[in-house]
């Protein structure tokens, strides 16, 4: 009965029109930012209007998967994408999360209430496969969709690794530049941007760079194919932790001990996220 009211009243508070606003903004922001960034991935056929003039179409399926492998994107243009994708969505619709790895950290750091960060995640992986879907009603040649995958040569232990250690550092940024106390808050969309660009140059090679699990989930779903699906989650989440572990309590340390952390998170769970934000920027957060 206790769980069952501490429920109703967390439900009670989230039902606003400023909650609902936050939904459909993490939707609407990881719809845009991963078709942005996934169409940098998709195979492109390298054709134009002077083509004919140019020479005859390839004739047999060899020319056309070597003209496909030409065509493939590069690491550099797909960074790139990813990273200024981000920050222009961030400056057009605001601070979001866009990423569930994100928002656990936001979690454990008691800056979002779990009952929020249950529908922004939901609305993060809804967004996801929208943004897949409409990739694959105008895309020429849908191939993976630009699913995460491990390099052949690489072990999933491996894979792990390298997405805990791009999330880490992705995650660490964004807890660095959002704190109050900041010198380079109002630069956090592009110092965003600029980790997950640095996080692609390191991972593509690895596995095409997940570091946000929404990322991964969409194409995953669209193209039914769950291989090692779960190091772009494990990787990212744990990333996340970890980063949040070093940020609040070992650079700013925000409790004294960890029995002060988890009673703080269990009164989370009755409290309002916005009265919990204020009052944690009141003590210095």
């Amino acid at each position: 009965m206790k769980l069952l009211s501490m429920v109703t009243l967390a439900l009670r508070d989230m039902w606003t029109l400023a909650f609902f606003r936050e939904v459909l903004l993490e939707f609407l922001g990881t719809t845009l930012f991963l078709f942005t960034s996934l169409s940098s991935i998709v195979l492109w056929p390298r054709l134009s209007p002077l083509s004919d003039s140019m020479g005859p179409a390839p004739s047999s399926r060899s020319e056309t998967l070597q003209l496909s492998h030409e065509c493939r994107s590069d690491a550099i243009r797909v960074s790139l994408a990813f990273g200024t994708s981000l920050t222009l969505t961030l400056v057009c619709l605001g601070p979001l999360h866009l990423n569930p790895a994100v928002t656990m950290a936001m979690i454990a750091g008691l800056r979002v209430s779990p009952w929020r960060a249950v529908l922004h995640v939901g609305s993060q992986l809804l967004g996801a496969m929208c943004a897949c879907a409409l990739l694959m009603s105008v895309s020429p040649q849908r191939e993976n969709l630009g699913r995460n995958e491990i390099t052949s040569g690489v072990f999933p232990y491996q894979a792990f690794t390298v997405e805990l250690l791009v999330t880490f550092q992705l995650v660490l940024c964004i807890l660095t530049v959002s704190h109050p106390k900041s010198a380079v808050s109002s630069f956090s969309p592009a110092l965003a941007g600029l980790s997950v660009t640095l996080g692609h140059l390191v991972a593509i090679g690895f596995t095409g760079c997940g570091m946000n699990p929404a990322r991964s989930f969409g194409p995953a779903v669209l193209t039914v194919n769950f291989q090692n699906h779960w190091v772009f989650w494990a990787g990212p989440c744990a990333g996340a932790v970890l980063a949040w572990l070093l940020h609040d309590l070992v650079l700013l340390p925000r409790w004294s001990c960890p029995a002060d952390w988890l009673t703080e998170f269990k009164a989370f769970f009755l409290k309002d996220s916005s009265k919990q934000s204020r009052s944690a920027e009141d003590s210095g957060e």
